[in-house]
């Protein structure tokens, strides 16, 4: 089969799409024949030798596909179309996948909208409810509204909880999409600033949740932004790692639950139970239609390396993906 690795750490020039092995099928798993693939931040990571998943060459993490090997679990059929999380091997022809954590796809999406569902989706449910603990009303703001986690963000906080949102991001054309999502506030961080915007919004009491792709560089104005008893969630650090000076006594003065987490190395049961509660709350939604997956553009899996770089230069919104087949 063919696939994409980097043949060495570094840029985008560095993917290749070429024979690799076959993949082995471990119990508990079965294999996927792959129709189309989604890109993720960590994809780039993986990609430049800073992180690895598991311990497959193969980079990619979701995929949408049909099951060509059940291996024994009756539970999917030959033909069946699934998608779902794999331990790397998704940007290729074929992976293996935990049974546990395959979803059926709903018939009215296409394989390149079921792609851009599994990694940002569950990762948005993950950060609002398994951690963020939203609840109904309640206001939350979400960073990097445009990008893929942001846009299933809204519409899960939208359907779920009917939460005040707020978001931030770069464009007008980004902030545009979020609004039709159903952001209720909308702010340019370029242009405005963005905590006494939330603090306008929310009458000076701050947003009960944040979930916070951007790190050191939004530390202060963050913390600003909170409510008393609010939960702030870390997913990303593009605005760096490391803040020079923290006081202790501001976060226990506000008693904020600080939480830092990252969906792709939880174990394979965090990710199954994850599945499971996320497609039995969220199932009829994607049905009718009132939360759908955001795709911004489709590239042929050959034009991997242009897929990357249109990522990087954080010109998508929503979901980047890859057609295997």
């Amino acid at each position: 089969m063919k696939a994409v690795i980097a043949k060495e750490p570094g840029g985008a020039e560095q993917l290749t799409y070429a024979e690799q092995n076959e993949p082995t099928v471990a119990p508990g798993e079965m294999l996927i024949e792959v129709h189309a693939t989604a890109m993720n931040r960590t994809d780039i990571l993986n990609r430049e030798g800073k992180i690895g998943y598991a311990e497959n060459p193969i980079i990619g993490v979701e995929v949408a596909g049909v099951v060509i090997n059940p291996n024994g679990h009756d539970q999917f059929t030959v033909g069946e179309r699934v998608m779902g999380l794999v331990n790397g091997g998704a940007y290729a022809e074929k992976v293996a996948m935990p049974v546990d954590r395959a979803m059926s796809i709903p018939a009215e999406l296409s394989f390149e909208q079921a792609a851009a569902i599994p990694e940002v989706f569950l990762t948005a449910y993950q950060t609002l409810y398994w951690i963020g603990k939203l609840q109904k009303g309640e206001t939350v703001l979400i960073h990097a509204g445009g990008s893929g986690v942001g846009t299933a963000a809204i519409q899960l906080a939208k359907t779920l909880s009917d939460a005040r949102v707020i978001v931030t991001a770069g464009s007008e054309e980004k902030l545009a999409v979020c609004k039709e999502l159903g952001a209720d506030v909308a702010i340019n961080y370029k242009t405005q600033s963005f905590e006494e915007e939330v603090l306008q919004a929310t009458d000076q009491k701050g947003a009960d949740v944040i979930l916070d792709f951007v790190g050191a560089n939004y530390w202060q104005k963050n913390y600003r932004s909170i409510a008393i008893d609010g939960r702030w969630v870390l997913i990303g650090v593009l605005g760096g790692s490391k803040v020079e000076s923290i006081s202790l006594m501001e976060l226990m003065a506000k008693r904020i639950q600080l939480t830092g987490t990252l969906l792709t190395p939880r174990s394979d049961q965090y990710k199954a139970e994850l599945s499971d509660d996320f497609l039995k709350k969220t199932s009829d939604y994607f049905e009718n239609k009132s939360i759908k997956p955001i795709v911004d553009q489709v590239f042929p899996i050959e034009e991997v390396a242009d897929a990357h770089r249109h990522m990087e230069a954080n010109k998508n919104i929503g979901k980047i993906i890859l057609k295997v087949r």
